[in-house]
């Protein structure tokens, strides 16, 4: 506290430099850089690199880029491995997620933490809060009792260690929580870094430390230029509970302080719910936009059902996709554990596959040329009966070449689906033209 205050990339912008950050985000978007700039000046795109000095695969959040997908690890107090979130990691960049979260809230959390920073070069991400709970138990018993330095403390050493962006629960205010007490909820507080604020709040009859001190955070955050990403506390957890008094309270509070934020030259965007039904995802896009001006929108799914578990990628991809043709611009991922237990390497999976298939379908109904490109390029080589192709270009192609091998005959040129009644041959042999030749026609 108190130190002088480090140029952010923010800082740089508005003086007129593009930083080398901006420049290679801007390049692999497709973009030029002064367009960039500009989004991340006026708040609508955000580029998450701290300090640290790790040689990131960058990634420009916001309007107009490609849809992201976040992969969440981490262990729980029930399981401690640290192998096993490392070989999460692994699976999670392989099959393609954007930037990774470690959200451990189990054994030596920094060890941990500084272990994947140490192996990843996708943007990383955390929950304060996790780490200071996990330390006021072991020191305190509790987790009400820790201090306000306790959590600044906490922020302030994942920046050193190399964090690029934090969800910070900063707009859960004692007013947000009123309101939620007033409507009554069939599931509450879903969010456990909200449980952690809230029981805090209670207990020690005192405003949010995050949102009391907030200066003070921004002022760790700007000195390490890491990203804030403003976690919403009272998401919906059931569909029952979308769209209510509360969730709509502490928007209004996130969208106040992200402009506070960008004042103090930190990047910010904001994270949405939760539980919504189909019906009523666009609005909430659309919403959350309006009220925060335009500040990259974060969801977690949306999940459009309550009654899938071991199915909830699915239920979060349905979700994901429409949300992000409304405008959402990043996804974290939900896997097939979610509501069950802690996610396994399959999970973790199939968790990015489903997130990454619904980011890709908003890309299409944005009107992303480079989106539109790959499936025509799929398209033509499935009219050519081109397997190979139809294989690398697959979203997973790991899975495409194993589900096709294991169902070939090899006594036809199709698969085994229609094998010599193959559509596409029939119709090309009938119109007299070579299975790659229909374009021409």
């Amino acid at each position: 506290m108190g130190l002088m205050k480090a140029e952010t990339t923010l800082d740089r912008l508005r003086r007129g430099s593009i930083p080398y950050a901006v420049e290679k985000a801007a390049a692999t978007e497709g973009v030029s850089s002064e367009r960039l700039a500009a989004q991340m000046l006026d708040g609508s795109a955000v580029i998450p690199a701290g300090r640290a000095g790790r040689q990131l695969r960058l990634a420009a959040i916001g309007a107009g880029l490609r849809t992201k997908v976040n992969a969440n690890l981490g262990t729980s107090s029930e399981m401690v491995s640290a192998h096993e979130e490392a070989a999460k990691l692994e699976m999670a960049e392989k099959a393609g997620a954007d930037a990774v979260m470690d959200l451990s809230c189990g054994g030596d959390t920094i060890a941990l933490r500084r272990l994947l920073l140490s192996r990843t070069n996708l943007p990383f991400g955390t929950v304060p809060v996790y780490e200071a709970a996990v330390e006021a138990r072991e020191s305190f018993g509790s987790i009400v009792k820790m201090g306000v330095g306790d959590l600044m403390d906490v922020v302030e050493r994942q920046a050193i260690d190399g964090v690029d962006f934090m969800t910070i629960h900063a707009a859960l205010t004692r007013s947000a929580l009123k309101k939620l007490n007033a409507q009554g909820r069939v599931m509450d507080v879903v969010s456990r870094g909200g449980a952690f604020m809230i029981a805090w709040m209670l207990h020690n009859d005192r405003e949010n430390p995050f949102y009391e001190h907030y200066d003070s955070l921004l002022e760790i955050l700007a000195r390490h230029d890491v990203t804030i990403s403003l976690g919403d506390g009272l998401r919906p957890g059931c569909l029952a509970d979308a769209s209510d008094r509360a969730q709509i309270a502490e928007l209004v509070t996130m969208g106040e302080l992200a402009s506070r934020a960008r004042e103090a030259g930190v990047q910010a965007m904001i994270e949405g719910p939760g539980h919504v039904p189909l019906q009523d995802i666009e609005s909430n896009v659309i919403l959350a936009k309006k009220l925060t001006g335009g500040a990259p929108f974060y969801v977690l799914g949306p999940l459009v059902t309550d009654v899938a578990p071991g199915y909830d990628h699915i239920t979060a991809a349905i979700g994901g996709a429409l949300a992000g043709a409304a405008g959402a611009d990043f996804i974290c991922y939900v896997t097939p554990a979610e509501h069950l237990g802690l996610p396994g390497l399959e999970d973790v999976r199939q968790g990015v596959i489903a997130a990454r298939i619904a980011a890709h379908a908003a890309d299409i109904a944005k009107g992303s040329v480079e989106a539109a490109a790959w499936d025509r390029q799929m398209a033509e080589a499935r009219k050519s009966l081109d397997w190979e192709s139809q294989i690398n270009l697959s979203m997973d192609p790991d899975k495409a070449r194993s589900v096709y091998e294991a169902r070939q005959s090899g006594k036809v040129e199709g698969c085994s689906m229609c094998g010599e009644l193959c559509a596409m041959k029939l119709v090309s042999e009938h119109l007299g033209l070579e299975a790659g030749d229909i374009k021409s026609c």
